[in-house]
C-alpha cells in the first residue's frame, strides 16, 4: 500500500478544519444548576489549551484503533511521567462531556498515572469530521495495523455514507489505497488476525485473496507461516492450488533440502512447544537460521505466555 506524503495528509487534515472544524475552544456551558456538568469544564491554559478533567473524557464511537497493547502504554506512561505530555489530545463537547478525537492512548496513560486533568485542545467538530480527524491523527502519529486501518475506512464509509473517493480525500489518501485496503475485510478472522499481529504481510494477503474459499484460503495460510513462504512462493502456492495442481511448489530451497529426519524432529519441537505453552507454535527451520512463531489470542494470552517465558510485561 503506498504511504502518502505529509503534505498531502496535511491538505486533509486542512480541508477538514476550513470545512467546519473550527480551531478554536468550545464555548463553555456552565450553569449553576447543573454542578456535574460544571464540574467538567475545562481551565484554561496560557498555551491557548485547556486543562480538561480526565474523568470527563468519554471514547470516541468513531476509534479505529481496536486494541491497545498494554506495553505501549505503560511505555509512553513511563515517558509522560519523565518527560511530560508532549502534545495534548484533541477533544469535542458532547452533552457534559467531552468525547475523545485523538489521543486515546495519551488519555488512557494519564489514567494509568491517576493524573487528574490533561492538556486538550477543544473544537467543534461534525461526527464525520471527528472520525475523519481521529482516522488521519493514528495515520499520520500513532499508526495503525493494516486491518485497523481498513476498518477505519469501512467506519467513514458506512457511518456517513461516503464513498471511497470521499473518504479518500477526508484522509489525504489516494482510492485506489484505501480501495486496496478495504480488500482486506475480504478475509475471515483468523486471517485478519494474522494481518492485524503482524505474522502474514499485506502482499501476503492479497494473494491469498485469489482463492475465494475461506477454508482453503486458511489452511494455505497456516502453510505460508509454518513453511515462512514469501509473497512470491505464496503467488505460486495460489496459482497451483487454483489450476487444480499438487500444492507442492514453494517452499524455501534450505527447507526442501531437509532430511526426512530432520523435519521429523522439527515437528516434533513444534508438538511439544504447542502443549508447553497452550498455544499453536509454528517452527520455521533450515540449516542456517530460522525463527519460532508463538500464536496467541488477545492481550490476556499474551500475557500468559510472556510468564511462561519468564518475561515481565
Amino acid at each position: 500500500m503506498a504511504t502518502p506524503s505529509k503534505s498531502r495528509l496535511g491538505r486533509g487534515l486542512g480541508g477538514l478544519i476550513s470545512g467546519g472544524v473550527a480551531a478554536k475552544p468550545a464555548p463553555a456551558k456552565a450553569s449553576p444548576d447543573a454542578p456535574a456538568a460544571a464540574a467538567a469544564q475545562p481551565a484554561p491554559t496560557p498555551n491557548g489549551f485547556q486543562e480538561i478533567q480526565v474523568s470527563a473524557i468519554k471514547t470516541s464511537p468513531y476509534q479505529a484503533r481496536r486494541e491497545i497493547s498494554p506495553d505501549h502504554l505503560t511505555e509512553l506512561s513511563e515517558s509522560i511521567k519523565s518527560e511530560g505530555l508532549l502534545q495534548p489530545i484533541v477533544v469535542r463537547k458532547v452533552g457534559d462531556k467531552f468525547e475523545l478525537i485523538a489521543g486515546e492512548r495519551r488519555w488512557r496513560a494519564f489514567q494509568l498515572l491517576k493524573i487528574k486533568t490533561i492538556p486538550a485542545k477543544v473544537v467543534e467538530a461534525s461526527n464525520a469530521s471527528a472520525a475523519a480527524l481521529g482516522l488521519i491523527e493514528n495515520l499520520q502519529r500513532e499508526g495503525l495495523n493494516p486491518i485497523d486501518e481498513a476498518y477505519g475506512y469501512a467506519s467513514l464509509i458506512r457511518d456517513f455514507d461516503l464513498t471511497q473517493e470521499d473518504a479518500a480525500e477526508r484522509v489525504g489518501k489516494s482510492r485506489a489505497a484505501v480501495a486496496n485496503s478495504l480488500r482486506l475485510l475480504g478475509l475471515d478472522g483468523e486471517l485478519q488476525g494474522y494481518v492485524g499481529k503482524g505474522l502474514l504481510s499485506v502482499g501476503h494477503a492479497k494473494v491469498l485473496l485469489g482463492i475465494e474459499d475461506a477454508a482453503q484460503r486458511a489452511v494455505l495460510a497456516r502453510r505460508v507461516l509454518e513453511e515462512g513462504l514469501s509473497v512470491r512462493a505464496t503467488e505460486k502456492l495460489v496459482q497451483a492450488k487454483k489450476a487444480g495442481h499438487a500444492v507442492n511448489p514453494a517452499a524455501p530451497a534450505a527447507t526442501r533440502k531437509l532430511a526426512s529426519a530432520d523435519a521429523a524432529a522439527v515437528a516434533s519441537i513444534e508438538k511439544k512447544l504447542t502443549s508447553h505453552f497452550g498455544a499453536r507454535v509454528a517452527v520455521q527451520h533450515t540449516p542456517k537460521k530460522g525463527k519460532i512463531v508463538i500464536a496467541y489470542a488477545g492481550n490476556d494470552d499474551l500475557q500468559r505466555i510472556l510468564e511462561k517465558l519468564g518475561v515481565e510485561a
